[in-house]
């Protein structure tokens, strides 16, 4: 294609294509003019270039195109009516290919219709012909101040965008801080709790893991099932203000003993429930040694009043009393504790909940009771989905429970 266009007192820039370096105002900026008519294009070029701007100019929208494949031009001023393709059709292929290019277009009808539609379609304004020098220029300051704005504004976007991805990143770091700080709180309290209430150490890690057994086999949620391992590894956190005297007294408590023993679920409950990201747990420590007929404490609930979480627990901790070594007495086997557990549901125990218990495997039960030693119960917590090791359960009790 033969380029046929006209050039009136260029100024000297690099090629950086249509729209890459704009102008920060219509002084100074690169006008490319866009009109049949020859002696109008250059009159209208030798004016805005008298007025401070470096034109080139076009015959047709083809020629147009042409120049702003290979030359950096900041706004464009098109005839509406050219034979061939039109102004509005030049106008929609410079939008397409260089959206941000400022682009007036110069019509010899004032009809407002015609300005609206122009400017719909893309136009950053429209001149009436004959135009003056400081009308066009004016047009031309709005439409680069405009373009700036935008640009601003797009700047800000994507700004804001590395922004927030740089806060959310920062965030992730935060909060897995504060979950590790979690953990470890919990760590340290259960282990606080072993070392306080040595007979039963590993107590409150086999409970946990027969709780979330049962919940999970239950269909509990992700959050029923942290709520209730966070609350089967703190159960027993009350026992930390009982006196050694009583609390590991080798024989039976006296009843005053045993009335200062079963405090330990309000004094649990009133240690736990002030601490923010454990006062959902804080109920069921309250209330696992309640029984399904009304005879556990401190509130003495029946039924469906027990929440479900103290309901699996009374289970678990049961069966791991019975299962486990006592100074009294040595541990029963699995079978012996599932025994007791069938001829007492419905009367201690949940109906529902014992037959999750007996549903599964004695061999179940025995793999958890080996894993939990080595187990970090922080780790399971934080991993609920959950998958537990081969399985989970729940207790009944003696009087160090």
């Amino acid at each position: 294609m033969n380029v046929l266009y006209e050039t009136v007192m260029p100024e000297s820039s690099s090629a950086n294509g249509a729209g890459q370096t704009p102008a920060t105002g219509a002084f100074g900026a690169r006008l490319l003019i866009v009109d049949d008519e020859l002696a109008y294009r250059k009159l209208l070029a030798v004016m805005l270039t008298q007025a401070g701007m470096s034109c080139k100019t076009a015959p047709s929208a083809a020629e147009a195109l042409s120049i702003l494949q290979r030359e950096p031009v900041d706004a464009v001023i098109a005839d509406l009516n050219m034979p061939g393709v039109s102004g509005m059709e030049l106008l929609a292929e410079v939008r397409r290919y260089y959206p941000h290019l400022v682009f007036l277009i110069a019509t010899g009808v004032d009809d407002v219709r015609v300005g609206i539609q122009a400017m719909r379609q893309g136009a950053d304004d429209y001149l009436v012909k004959p135009m003056q020098a400081e009308i066009v220029m004016a047009s031309l300051e709005r439409a680069f101040h405009k373009q700036r704005l935008e640009q601003e504004l797009e700047n800000y976007r994507l700004h804001l965008e590395e922004m927030v991805g740089e806060r959310t990143v920062q965030l992730g770091k935060a909060l897995g801080q504060v979950e590790q700080s979690y953990a470890d709180t919990l760590d340290a309290l259960g282990a606080a709790i072993d070392l306080r209430d040595s007979p039963t150490a590993g107590h409150s890690r086999r409970v946990c893991m027969y709780s979330i057994k049962m919940l999970t086999a239950m269909d509990g949620t992700a959050q029923q099932l942290k709520n209730l391992a966070m609350g089967a590894w703190l159960h027993d956190i009350g026992k930390l203000a009982i006196s050694d005297a009583i609390l590991l007294k080798p024989g039976p408590l006296t009843e005053e003993e045993r009335r200062i023993m079963q405090r330990h679920a309000q004094i649990g409950y009133d240690q736990v429930k002030r601490i923010p990201f454990l006062a959902d747990v804080a109920e069921m420590i309250l209330t696992h040694h309640e029984r399904w007929d009304g005879s556990g404490y401190p509130q003495s609930l029946r039924g469906t009043d027990i929440p479900l979480a103290a309901r699996i627990f009374a289970v678990a901790d049961s069966v791991d009393a019975m299962t486990s070594d006592r100074p009294y007495r040595c541990a029963l086997p699995f079978q012996d504790a599932r025994d007791v557990i069938e001829r007492n549901a419905g009367i201690l125990f949940d109906s529902q909940v014992a037959g999750v218990f007996l549903s599964t495997p004695n061999e179940s039960w025995e793999v958890i009771r080996e894993q939990t030693p080595t187990l970090q119960v922080s780790a399971a917590i934080a991993g609920i989905s959950i998958e537990t090791p081969h399985g989970s359960a729940e207790f009944v009790g003696t009087h160090a429970e």
